[in-house]
């Protein structure tokens, strides 16, 4: 499988809302911080380079959070590819707190989702998120306090889009009862671990994004015999072929997967170009 060459674009489109049309094959900026996604990365050269062969691939839609460093993914996205070509989505999202590496605090409360979604618009040099997601629902705060003041910052032109994040179907129809239209949800999800089928087929009957958070399973999918047999046929990697997996699933899928490596960067978007046949799709079927 020739690697490097193939663009994002071969994983086809889909549309957030009723306006934004990406290429299903995006970018996770998770990666580009330090260890436990805390602080910057090792590598802040490489991390800049990745940024901006992005673009170079053809894909237009990025994945990032408050959170992720914190603060350290947004700002060298900024600092790699502003001013921004017009068709680049940059998503980011909101609702957790950080107290350490790997330590992820929910934190739905209107305060801090206003001091979050400011700060995100003042490092990623926006005047609107086009899709601004919530990264969980909070226990301790009633979802109609939070839900509420994302839908008045909609109503204000800070936010375009809005989406949930680790989500059910339930969860989804009580945020479109309280007046929130829901373009995207971004669930974990892999060929290793399909809890959220039921949210993914909402999404493909609904119009909606679904969006894989974990789609290599930070490169825990080398023992899947299924993967490795398919790819051996096709000469791809095992990770070329979850991707690839991932998106013949459904035409709503939006995989992210995160690098901070220009390498990894491009033989994640090889994939986009590996198609499946029905006989591997019988080899990958978990039923």
């Amino acid at each position: 499988m020739k690697k490097n060459t193939s663009q994002a674009d071969a994983a086809g489109t889909l549309t957030l809302g009723s306006d934004l049309t990406v290429n299903r094959l995006g970018y996770g900026a998770m990666r580009i911080t330090g260890e436990g996604i805390w602080g910057p990365p090792k590598d802040k050269t490489e991390a800049i380079r990745t940024l901006k062969r992005t673009l170079d691939l053809g894909i237009n839609f990025i994945d990032t959070a408050d959170s992720y460093g914190p603060h350290i993914s947004e700002e060298l996205i900024a600092e790699a590819l502003h001013p921004y070509p017009d068709d680049l989505v940059i998503a980011t999202k909101g609702g957790l707190t950080r107290t350490g590496p790997n330590q992820w605090p929910i934190n739905g409360h209107p305060d801090h989702l206003r001091e979050a979604l400011e700060g995100s618009l003042k490092r990623l040099r926006l005047e609107r998120i086009d899709l601004y997601q919530l990264h969980r629902f909070d226990p301790e705060v009633p979802i109609e306090d939070t839900l509420g003041f994302l839908k008045e910052q909609q109503d204000r032109g800070l936010i375009r889009h809005l989406g949930l994040s680790e989500v059910s179907v339930a969860q989804i129809r009580q945020a479109q009862e309280l007046g929130v239209e829901v373009v995207s949800v971004q669930n974990m999800y892999n060929f290793a671990q399909q809890k959220w089928n039921d949210v993914l087929d909402w999404c493909a009957q609904n119009g909606a994004a679904f969006i894989p958070w974990y789609p290599l399973a930070s490169g825990n999918l080398a023992a899947e015999k299924a993967l490795e047999q398919v790819a051996q046929k096709h000469r791809a990697t095992s990770y070329q072929v979850a991707l690839a997996w991932l998106l013949q699933r459904s035409p709503a899928m939006l995989p992210i997967p995160g690098t901070g490596s220009v390498k990894h960067l491009e033989e994640n978007t090889a994939a986009a170009s590996l198609h499946l046949d029905d006989e591997d799709l019988k080899v990958l079927s978990r039923t």
